[in-house]
């Protein structure tokens, strides 16, 4: 029929598939979404910060145990007057010259300088560095356990609002076909009153229907925007119309009685609730090791210098305020030690820290039972609403059929004189409610499979239906 050079032909080809490859990209299937919500959602993005930082900070801890060492350097210039009594230097608030008690004040002033290097290590303190470190360990299991809820729900919430905008687009579909043919009676009525054989209220409860069914409409398409928009917050995109998989109005899961591969202890809420309990119930055993003492390895060396002479006290004048004479270090001390260092008060205030940390957990461990319990009850309960969502699915095909059968019978019959319009209407009612029926029945099957999914903590129950 066309007789196309080939360059042109090729180029009409080419422009075709690309327009073919972007209605592809306009269906939004589940798994895209699902992996789309995971990367971009700001909660989860939130959760594995927290994660690095509690990582981050489990590595911080482990240097913790290692010694202190310090280098210091200091080159000074000022006078060395010196005074018999007691000092008390506040929070490093006074000065430490050194010098000969004289009879009175003088304004001599000379270079001094101090070098040193500080080694202090707390070698031994009844475990308290490592149970520090065990404090921070399971604090990473249970963020990591929260970033693992975490994604878990949010794949739950992405999946249930897909099927709710789904079921949403279904039922304005069924809304419009509801409101076509309120206007297809309107029609019918109008020409049966204009020539006089129906009464004239029977184009005013048409227009009624009419109305009614508009209404109807709006509030639907309302809710599909709802739905979409909230899928577009999950999603982390901005708000936008979707076309999903029909996947889920033409098919029901080939696996509906599946068992979930994941124990109920494993499941990713009860995981993150019970890496709850381990850090409480660590850092009741930290909190225990500050009732004990702490023993300390230290050790100095250093080395001054001073441009005041050996025979100052004697003899004011002898003295230098060259830099030189000041800085260069002439007298070197070194010193080393153990210490041992404990508050007695300590085990009286560390008791009660220890009992109340420990309530803590107990407290934590109740809220595990409670969610544990409610889990098993949901579990059974998945198994009833995907029994009785598969009862209506089977159902609902019998009422489509005898609402459809009903309304063409009412409608023929009004045509033909032989039916009033209320009994015309109430088929039509029928009708628009069955056809509601048909659209969330299959949707329903899938909703019943998903709550059994985050009831047993396994998602691949509903996920590997595709």
């Amino acid at each position: 029929m066309f007789n196309l050079p080939s360059k042109q032909l090729f180029l009409f080809l080419g422009v075709f598939s690309v327009f073919q490859a972007q209605a592809q990209q306009k269906v939004l299937n589940i798994k895209d979404a699902e992996q789309m919500a995971l990367a971009n959602y700001g909660t989860i993005k939130s959760k594995a910060n927290q994660l690095n930082a509690a990582r981050a900070y489990l590595k911080e801890t482990r240097t913790e145990y290692l010694p202190d060492v310090s280098i210091s350097a200091q080159q000074d210039y000022g006078t060395a007057n010196g005074q018999n009594g007691p000092l008390y230097g506040y929070r490093g608030l006074s000065v430490a010259s050194s010098g000969p008690a004289l009879p009175k004040q003088n304004w001599n002033a000379a270079f001094g300088s101090l070098y040193l290097s500080n080694v202090s290590w707390d070698f031994f303190s009844f475990g308290k560095s490592s149970e520090k470190i065990k404090v921070q360990r399971n604090v990473v299991n249970r963020e990591e356990t929260d970033l693992a809820q975490e994604q878990f729900q949010h794949e739950v919430r992405v999946a249930s609002t897909y099927l709710n905008l789904l079921a949403a687009q279904q039922l304005a579909k069924a809304q419009q076909d509801n409101l076509n043919r309120a206007v297809e009676l309107q029609k019918v009525v109008a020409a049966r009153v204009k020539n006089g054989l129906n009464a004239g209220v029977d184009s005013a409860l048409a227009n009624a229907e009419v109305s009614n069914a508009k209404i109807a409409l709006t509030n639907t398409q309302q809710t599909v925007q709802d739905q979409s928009n909230q899928l577009s917050i999950y999603l982390g995109i901005p708000p936008q119309e979707f076309e999903l998989d029909s996947a889920f109005i033409t098919k029901t899961p080939a696996t509906l009685g599946a068992q979930s591969a994941v124990k109920i202890a494993d499941h990713p809420q009860l995981r993150y609730l019970q890496n709850r309990i381990g850090v409480s119930d660590e850092q009741a055993k930290y909190l225990k090791t500050f009732s004990y003492p702490t023993f300390t390895l230290f050790g100095v060396y250093q080395g001054r210098g001073s441009g005041f002479n050996a025979d100052y006290i004697s003899n004011q004048d002898s003295y230098s305020s060259s830099y030189g004479a000041g800085a260069n270090p002439t007298r070197y001390n070194y010193l080393f030690g153990v210490a041992m260092v404990w508050n007695i008060t300590n085990p009286f205030r560390v008791h009660y820290q220890v009992k109340s940390q420990k309530y803590t957990s107990q407290q934590f461990k109740n809220d595990y039972d409670l969610v544990e319990q409610q889990l098993t009850a949901q579990q059974a309960l998945a198994e009833t609403r995907i029994s009785n969502a598969l009862k209506n699915y089977r159902e609902v095909p019998v009422e489509v059929s005898a609402a459809s059968d009903a309304y063409k019978q009412k409608y023929t019959l009004y045509k033909n004189g032989l039916a009033n319009i209320v009994d015309f209407t109430q088929a039509l009612y029928t009708l628009n409610r069955a056809e509601i029926d048909r659209y969330i029945a299959l949707n329903n099957v899938w909703q019943a499979l998903l709550y059994k999914s985050a009831a047993t903590g396994d998602f691949g129950i509903f996920i590997n239906n595709f």
